[in-house]
């Protein structure tokens, strides 16, 4: 059977959705009928070596990787799908704030104003040069002085908004859009993986209070702030878990496919007493029959681990300083991605960032396979979560490019202070 958007049965809607990593493809195909939580019927997955760092650098293995992870999908689901939610992690993803006013003379605020502003900044949204990925609204402004969260029945001459957009650059996006309708998909909606990844592992009440989301990809690692419900802030670090496992490769002169092995086996972001009793094998990276297998302890493994984690979180700390982040609200982080899933990584960043640490596994949805529910799969089921529902977007739909919007950067900091004063 094949399905499309709102083609499923009993009034179902059919959501596939495809998150395109630096390792590995994964597809997923769901139904909603709007009222409980979606339910999986389909999963796929591939080993992607078409990626260097999230960006497309071989159109034909990641257009294969697509192609087979997607029809293992539907084959699991009985249905061809036609259309699909796409993530995409790199490609420079950015966050501005833009700003609109409308004058509206004093009167008290209805709804008709909102859309008014909203409009506005819609048709006057400009990427300069990027991809518009998303456009929603933050924050609203009363005669340029009060911001608040809902202007709604208020009264003011002027009538703002401050429109969070995430933008991306454009020939990333537009290789990614390529390689997946070459594998005879369309593309619904492309999709910021920070946005996914926090409608699948973030509690409610996190978003509320302010929390820091940092996914842990293959290739790169983003840094995402959501306050008030929204992500009010973003950073993308070029640095993932196979920098972990490069390193490994490297210093004990191993293939890269045994340095995964052993980081997922005997890898951890942190010591215990064992670990210098723990002799591991390693073996050569040349195929020579002569060259036989090393044995090191545990704790050089782990020792090299902890260096590149080092690295990649004082980095997570500086931008989330740069951000405003920081003080005593700014305490909470929950770790997601694939690298999240190396033993008592929570423990080392809440002892590097002195910030309360927790591991985001994708929650949400109903039958979501058991392979399927660590914290690399985070991405891939709040893409889902996403397709299923309609949310407050400006620029919502397929990949356009801005119009006459002039863009200027306002301080998160700001942002995150407004935004928790109305708490």
């Amino acid at each position: 059977m094949r399905v499309g958007r709102g083609n499923g049965s009993r009034g179902e809607r059919t959501i596939a959705a495809l998150d395109i990593g630096s390792s590995k493809v994964a597809a997923l195909i769901a139904v909603s009928d709007g009222e409980g939580p979606p339910r999986v019927i389909g999963t796929g997955q591939r080993a992607c070596t078409g990626l260097r760092q999230g960006l497309v650098a071989d159109l034909e293995r990641t257009e294969s990787a697509i192609r087979a992870a997607m029809e293992q999908a539907e084959r699991n689901a009985g249905v061809t799908v036609e259309n699909v939610v796409v993530s995409v992690s790199a490609g420079g993803l950015d966050s501005e704030i833009v700003s609109v006013e409308v004058d509206i003379g004093g009167q008290r605020i209805e709804r008709g104003d909102i859309d008014h502003v909203l409009s506005e900044g819609r048709a006057q949204l400009d990427a300069g040069g990027r991809t518009i990925l998303h456009a929603q609204p933050a924050l609203y402004t009363l005669d340029e002085t009060t911001r608040v969260m809902n202007p709604l029945g208020l009264h003011a001459n002027r009538l703002g908004v401050d429109i969070h957009i995430i933008t991306a650059d454009t020939p990333p996006v537009r290789n990614l859009d390529q390689c997946v309708r070459t594998a005879d998909l369309g593309v619904q909606t492309i999709v910021a993986s920070p946005i996914a990844a926090g409608l699948a592992c973030l509690a409610p009440e996190e978003r509320e209070l302010g929390v820091a989301l940092v996914e842990i990809g293959a290739g790169v690692t983003n840094v995402a702030v959501h306050v008030r419900g929204m992500l009010v802030g973003l950073s993308v670090i070029p640095m993932g878990s196979e920098d972990i496992t490069a390193d490994i490769a490297s210093t004990f002169s191993t293939r890269r496919i045994h340095a995964e092995r052993l980081k997922t086996l005997y890898g951890s972001a942190t010591t215990s007493p064992r670990d210098n009793h723990d002799m591991i094998e390693i073996l050569p990276i040349s195929e020579d029959d002569d060259v036989e297998p090393t044995r090191v302890p545990r704790a050089q493994i782990v020792a090299v681990i902890r260096d590149r984690l080092d690295m990649l979180f004082s980095d997570v700390g500086e931008r989330l300083n740069e951000m405003g982040f920081k003080g005593p609200r700014g305490r909470q982080m929950v770790l997601t991605g694939g690298g999240a899933e190396l033993k008592c990584i929570a423990d080392f960043a809440q002892g590097l960032l002195g910030r309360h640490c927790r591991v985001g596994r994708p929650r949400g949805l109903v039958g979501l396979p058991e392979a399927q529910v660590g914290s690399a799969f985070s991405t891939l089921a709040g893409l889902a979560l996403y397709g299923a529902e309609d949310r407050e977007d400006l620029w919502a739909g397929s990949v356009r490019d801005g119009g006459q919007m002039r863009m200027s950067r306002s301080p998160w900091g700001r942002m995150i202070e407004v935004l928790r004063s109305n708490l």
